[in-house]
């Protein structure tokens, strides 16, 4: 059976779909987390990717979610090639590669993508409300069919920034501190990766779902956005994320909890610098 199969009471629930758009400049790894998530591989070799789609479920707080992945092209070339259909996932992962400053800085053209589709939906939550409908439950795409397209959809999108490679420490251009500032003024979450040793990738995945799961739930309630402040604003904030709690349940690959650098872990820490950082 393979590993995130699972049998019991929840085998009669379909799995909760989830929609996640990847996104970043050309070589930043955005492949690699994908591959690593889907298949428990990496590779060295460098393949620009046009655009490539995976479907996987995972469990996560005792619920199987059915993810859709997309994995987008990062070089500019390819850009004008981003299809309505990206910008209507329910969240994005925004990859770049720590050893690179300029991948940082590329993100800004994804952000501003994100932020106008962010003002879309909240425009599309008041026109729902003003008919009398509940914004959660009129979302196009978001809860009743994967997220497949924005159409009308109304939930704001969840950002997480992903700073990747941090196991190449002796190249890095851009300080674990410059990346979560850069994330916390766009309204993203930040975590920092590494596929090759496969630091952070379950976690970060886990963060998006659980991201989602809480945007759903206050739509359904019916708290938008200038009702909440301080965890969602017209640009699609999030709230700064909460610390992972330590579940023996969920998949932990080999290299979860990380290589040392400098005495400090890059995973799941016992303590120390990182374990204050990768936790927002």
């Amino acid at each position: 059976m393979p590993p995130h199969a699972h049998t019991g009471s929840t085998a009669t629930q379909p799995p909760v779909p989830i929609s996640i758009t990847i996104c970043g400049d050309g070589g930043c790894g955005k492949s690699s987390i994908t591959l690593r998530l889907v298949r428990s591989q990496w590779t060295s070799e460098y393949d620009p990717t046009i655009e490539d789609s995976y479907s996987i479920t995972r469990r996560i707080d005792g619920i199987v979610y059915h993810l859709s992945l997309t994995d987008t092209a990062g070089q500019e070339e390819y850009r004008g090639m981003w299809a309505s259909s990206n910008l209507g996932a329910d969240a994005f992962l925004l990859v770049y590669d720590i050893t690179s400053r300029d991948s940082l800085d590329a993100l800004q053209y994804f952000n501003d993508l994100i932020d106008m589709e962010a003002e879309t939906r909240l425009d599309n939550a008041a026109r729902a409300r003003k008919a009398g409908l509940n914004p959660a439950l009129s979302d196009g795409g978001g809860m009743m069919n994967g997220g497949a397209g924005s159409g009308a959809k109304t939930i704001p999108p969840i950002k997480i920034v992903a700073g990747n490679k941090c196991d190449l420490h002796e190249s890095r251009q851009v300080p674990a501190a410059v990346g979560q500032t850069w994330a916390r003024e766009r309204g993203c979450g930040f975590m920092e990766t590494s596929a090759r040793l496969e630091v952070n990738i379950e976690e970060t995945f886990a963060i998006i779902v659980r991201r989602v799961v809480e945007a759903r739930k206050l739509a359904e309630m019916g708290v938008m956005d200038a009702e909440v402040g301080a965890d969602m604003n017209s640009r699609g904030m999030t709230k700064p994320l909460s610390p992972l709690p330590s579940n023996d349940n969920e998949k932990r690959g080999p290299g979860m909890r990380g290589p040392n650098i400098d005495g400090d872990k890059v995973g799941r820490g016992q303590g120390g610098f990182w374990k204050k950082l990768r936790c927002w």
